[in-house]
């Protein structure tokens, strides 16, 4: 295509073991954007309606974002997109790492994996050759003897994405590691890769990709760097890792505690990104492809911790929340200790935690005993045993393989009223923000097409923590003073914008929180970039329409399913115990009525059908989906 597009789809079926390429259409790529965008449409195409996650058909779709091995500014993201086991609905889920652009330098954008094979296997792409090889030597191993067994027999040059034990053991909170730091992890694609006798992909590239207009591009990418290094939510979360947000949120009563049933935590200064410092245990900092903030961490427990030795990725942000501050535990060696073990057996931070939260709650109301969790006992605070429970649910042993499952299914299974506190919606628990005060993320979570999470949006700017954060509320309703979290005004118009936004970044295989967190990258930027870049111009109308027919695509995927506004809700106990805050306990709450106040003026935002929650003909054919809309008999 003579741009930063490869150019070529890789397909592997793995039931006769047959392996093609097919040309990236330029139509669809100018459409989708490429990454995210483009893996959602290639799963609306593959992916038949009603088709079970877990069985042959479902497609597991590899996706490098289309500015990966660019200098683009953080532009490492990559995508594995599938029909989700835990909530069946769509799943996208992203990762960073060095993954995507080792794929680009391949030759490829994109690999859409189908069937499944009779034994295991691992899927070897070198440059332009591909080969299916036997992976019996690598099943049962973990993530990092994985990668460690691959490079030694292929070359430390190749990038491996691979599932450890819980991907191969079908846990519907598996996730797909891409390296031994990176996960893709939100809505069980590790179980996905599982089921088809997946058990890794390893990629080597030493080709290179050009620009259509390389100094424009350079000019473009060098004033974004510039422009991110001005940025006010730049210098922490390159000191201190999403991790130095943890005291901040805590203090405005936005980090859930002891499974929600608090918005405070204390004491909090073990489980900062300050203290993780301070106290010694980052080994170093690290970054994506590309990345001009290195907000990653890589940590580990000395010798005198009773986790000696333990070395892995993180903790983020949402890992102190899910295994800290969420089970009551204030020390930060156990939280550490989950993280490694979430990443060596493949499995969602998020996920793992609540699920863990979830079974502490259920033996302090009785409906879990000791007989159940084979001696176990479950306490708040108690850092020794979750990290006993969380190997249990990484081996699916005892309590563990019922938790494997996720909260969802345990609940149901468990009964005894335990959905009150299954802190998840359709499916998929939900991470670590409060959204009883904070509204716009409610409404984001309530519409986000896999679950409750802030992975498909994030509405930071709407606290107004940073003169940036101000000024684009003011650009997105008109009125700064609406940078105010807990006001429901305004809400539809902001989720909407950063839905957009965020689509379009994450199609750009550029990191988010260049442009939601940090938001020195504009859409104009985003617009140039990919313009240059590409060559296929978008106007920064055009990038952001292009952002809105990927949600609009994902949102249709899901209508196919019959899923439609009865799905956009929030947990249980989020919609129905109200969280008492700050010195005059006021109570906040997601109820059913504010939520369906925000819900129809964001089906209006859309076009979509108010009363049904899905897209219509009209608002389809606009956004030059009428192929969809047809499918969806409209």
């Amino acid at each position: 295509m003579g741009n930063v597009f490869a150019g070529k789809i890789l397909r592997v079926d793995l039931d006769p073991g047959k392996t093609e390429t097919e040309p990236l259409d330029p139509t669809i790529a100018r459409a989708f954007l490429g990454g995210r965008g483009v893996s959602a449409w290639l799963l609306w195409k593959e992916c038949r309606k009603g088709i079970d996650p877990l069985g042959p058909g479902n497609p597991l779709i590899f996706g490098a974002g289309t500015l990966n091995g660019t200098h683009a500014p953080s532009s490492g993201r990559c995508f594995v997109t599938c029909k989700s086991p835990a909530t069946n609905r769509y799943c996208k889920s992203s990762a960073g790492g060095h993954w995507g652009y080792t794929l680009k330098f391949a030759g490829y954008d994109h690999i859409v994996v189908t069937g499944k094979a009779d034994r295991p296997v691992y899927i070897v792409i070198d440059n332009g050759k591909v080969e299916i090889r036997d992976a019996a030597h690598l099943w049962g191993k973990n993530t990092r003897e994985t990668d460690e067994t691959i490079k030694n027999q292929l070359g430390s040059d190749f990038e491996v994405a691979c599932i450890g034990p819980a991907g191969e053991k079908l846990a519907k909170i598996a996730a797909v590691m891409m390296g031994i730091h990176f996960a893709a992890a939100r809505g069980g694609p590790g179980a996905v890769m599982g089921s088809k006798k997946l058990k890794a992909v390893a990629v080597r590239g030493s080709g290179s990709l050009g620009c259509a207009k390389p100094e424009e591009f350079d000019r473009v990418a060098m004033a974004a760097r510039a422009a991110l290094r001005k940025d006010s939510m730049i210098p922490g979360l390159a000191a201190y890792g999403t991790a130095g947000g943890v005291a901040g949120v805590n203090e405005q009563d936005g980090f859930p505690s002891y499974n929600f049933q608090r918005g405070h935590f204390d004491p909090i200064e073990p489980l900062t990104g300050q203290s993780i410092v301070n106290r010694g245990y980052l080994l170093s900092r690290m970054g994506c492809g590309a990345c001009t903030i290195s907000c990653h961490r890589h940590t580990s427990l000395g010798p005198s911790s009773p986790w000696a030795g333990t070395h892995t990725g993180g903790p983020e942000y949402e890992t102190l929340g899910a295994f800290g501050a969420g089970p009551g535990v204030a020390d930060v060696e156990a939280v550490i200790k989950c993280g490694e073990i979430c990443n060596l057996y493949g499995l969602d931070t998020i996920s793992a935690g609540s699920v863990c939260q979830f079974a502490i709650e259920s033996f302090e109301r009785g409906v879990l005993t000791d007989k159940d969790t084979g001696g176990l006992v479950l306490r708040w605070g108690d850092g020794q045993a979750m990290v006993k429970l969380l190997e249990k649910i990484a081996r699916r042993e005892g309590i563990g393989d019922l938790l494997a499952e996720g909260t969802k299914i345990a609940s149901e299974k468990l009964g005894n009223d335990s959905y009150k506190w299954a802190v998840q919606a359709r499916g998929l628990e939900q991470s670590r923000v409060e959204t009883r005060t904070a509204k716009g993320y409610a409404l984001a979570f309530a519409v986000n097409p896999r679950g409750p999470d802030h992975l498909t949006t994030e509405t930071m700017a709407e606290f107004g923590t940073t003169p940036e954060a101000r000024a684009l509320i003011k650009e997105i309703t008109g009125d700064e003073k609406l940078a105010v979290p807990y006001l429901t005004e305004g809400r539809p118009e902001i989720v909407r914008w950063h839905e957009d936004c965020y689509a379009a970044t994450d199609a750009l295989g550029m990191c988010v929180f260049t442009t939601t967190l940090a938001y020195a990258v504009t859409p104009t930027t985003l617009a140039e970039l990919f313009s240059s870049a590409t060559g296929l111009t978008l106007s920064t109308d055009e990038i952001m329409e292009a952002g809105r027919r990927i949600v609009t695509i994902e949102r249709a995927f899901n209508a196919r399913e019959s899923y439609g506004r009865e799905s956009d809700v929030l947990p249980w106990r989020i919609m129905n115990e109200p969280l008492e805050v700050g010195p005059d306990k006021r109570k906040y709450v997601n109820s059913p009525a504010e939520l369906g106040e925000m819900l129809d003026k964001y089906y209006a935002l859309h076009g979509w059908d108010i009363k049904t929650g899905k897209p219509t003909r009209k608002a389809l054919d606009k956004l030059g989906l009428g192929g969809v809309a047809d499918e969806l008999g409209l």
